[in-house]
């Protein structure tokens, strides 16, 4: 997911995590990312809510993702071998945590793992040239490289001389007061001998010919003899437990990072074959980087509504490139919240790497996303309504930059027009002129007609469409702001004509 380093998914969620996921409606990203995975829905909030602040990150991303969605079997097979490596591992059983319990136990996790690479190197071998994307690319070459035969046949050879079927072969010295010392394990035979030969030499082992051999035997009930034995076995074979273990430990970390990483990409397969169900369209966006305002698309719709409903949701056309304040009005339930939270979704689905829902996407990339939501009454609130947004943007704006984006829908409204729409303005020129893009939901005629009246080249006017009947078409033109929200075509479609 990273090309200089390895994904963290133990990487903690930032500070506005909660208010992304409930004025964007995340839950429902997310889930469709898990499709009923626990494992993958921590994945994809890890990786929706870790940004990449570089449009070359985002694009190395996006080729990963499209190679995964060119061929995605291989991708949930990689996917699939990763997680039964993990599940499989935690079933071995272990003998405590003695030395040989440690190496009995590892080597059979060993014997699992080869097993595991080898169809990881199969797939290389099949597959890897199919892929044209950095990232997968060197995660091919590093299987068929590093996992070669010799390889692979070298570390089953070493296994099945650590499970000690001709017994244990160790050389010691004594040192001062007749101490052991420098414990080594040696090879107990040679592998290349006959079946033959090797039985032969462990004969000769048994039943030496020479019988002024140092031979120890001990008797039955020598408990002691028995503790001395195992002692001079775990000093024996300490060394080799020890770095058998850690390299169990290394194998399996491999494991779950790959499950970690490819977890993203499968989510994203989860949320494309949702999408690809209904017809909505996807696209890789454009990235720019930071220091001008850039934000145009075309048939960007709200991804959550999409996936809550079983009708294709509307898209809109937006041309804002060198717009810092995108100020929408219009009719009420004419689309005006659904387009702001598609534009919020699409930012962030954009820095993270993913597709996004329209037919075109490109923007610069922000510092931070953040949105400032109108909330409903609350019983726990310690304060009113106006104290409590007041209070909200006040934290909101301790963690923005000036490369930052804020979405606002209906803020400042719960006062009278004038002073929310004075609030207001106040705020929204003071992010403009630190750099902080804006995109402004309101019902507050006062702000918007300023604004459009002050004729800032910086500035583009969207209105929710309304027809000649009342009709509500759900998208947004460019238009003046208008002193009506049209409130009384809701009265008439609920109580009918007075």
């Amino acid at each position: 997911m990273h090309k200089e380093r390895d994904f963290d998914p133990e990487e903690g969620l930032p500070p506005n995590a909660a208010a992304l996921t409930q004025d964007l409606e995340l839950g429902m990203l997310f889930d469709a990312m898990a499709a009923g995975d626990k494992f993958l829905l921590e994945v994809a909030k890890k990786a929706v809510f870790a940004s990449l602040d570089e449009p070359e990150a985002i694009l190395y991303r996006q080729r990963i993702l499209a190679d995964c969605l060119e061929r995605p079997a291989i991708a949930r097979e990689m996917y699939a071998i990763a997680v039964e490596a993990i599940e499989r591992e935690k079933k071995v059983w272990g003998w405590g945590k003695n030395p040989e319990g440690v190496l009995h136990r590892s080597v059979e996790v060993l014997k699992l793992f080869v097993g595991l690479l080898k169809r990881l190197r199969r797939i290389a071998d099949a597959h890897g040239a199919d892929f044209r994307s950095e990232g997968l690319a060197t995660l091919f070459r590093m299987l068929a490289g590093e996992l070669d035969d010799e390889y692979l046949g070298g570390v089953e050879d070493h296994l099945r001389r650590l499970e000690f079927r001709d017994g244990i072969l160790i050389s010691a010295e004594l040192d001062d007061g007749n101490k052991g010392t420098r414990y080594v394990l040696r090879k107990p035979w040679n592998p290349k001998q006959s079946w033959m030969e090797r039985l032969q030499a462990r004969m000769e082992r048994l039943f030496p010919r020479d019988r002024s051999d140092y031979v120890v035997q001990i008797a039955d009930r020598d408990e002691g003899g028995f503790r001395a034995l195992a002692e001079l076995r775990s000093r024996g074979i300490g060394p080799a437990a020890g770095a058998l273990g850690e390299s169990t430990d290394h194998i399996l970390g491999f494991f779950r990072m790959l499950r970690s990483e490819l977890g993203f990409y499968v989510g994203c397969l989860n949320l494309r074959d949702r999408l690809a169900g209904k017809g909505e369209p996807i696209c890789f966006p454009e990235p720019f980087a930071a220091g001008k305002a850039i934000l145009s698309c075309r048939g960007l719709y709200d991804l959550c509504l999409s996936l809550s409903v079983k009708e294709r949701v509307v898209g809109n056309d937006v041309s804002a490139d060198d717009k810092l304040l995108v100020m929408i009005t219009g009719a009420n339930r004419g689309g005006k919240s659904t387009f702001l939270r598609g534009i919020g979704l699409a930012q962030l689905m954009m820095q993270c790497g993913m597709f996004v829902p329209a037919e075109s996407f490109r923007a610069n990339v922000c510092d931070g996303i953040f949105t400032h939501y109108k909330r409903e009454e609350d019983s726990g609130m310690q304060s009113g309504k106006l104290d409590e947004e007041l209070s909200r943007m006040s934290s909101i704006v301790d963690d923005m930059t000036p490369n930052s984006i804020v979405l606002l829908n209906e803020s400042f409204a719960s006062t009278n027009e004038r002073e929310g729409s004075e609030i207001a303005r106040q705020i929204v020129r003071a992010l403009l002129e630190t750099g902080i893009k804006v995109v402004y939901v309101t019902h507050l005629f006062d702000l918007a007609q300023g604004f459009f009246l002050a004729k800032m080249d910086a500035a583009l006017f969207l209105r929710a469409e309304r027809l000649a009947d009342g009709r509500r078409t759900f998208r947004l033109v460019e238009g003046e702001p208008l002193p009506t929200s049209y409130g009384e075509d809701l009265y008439r479609r609920i109580f009918g004509a007075a």
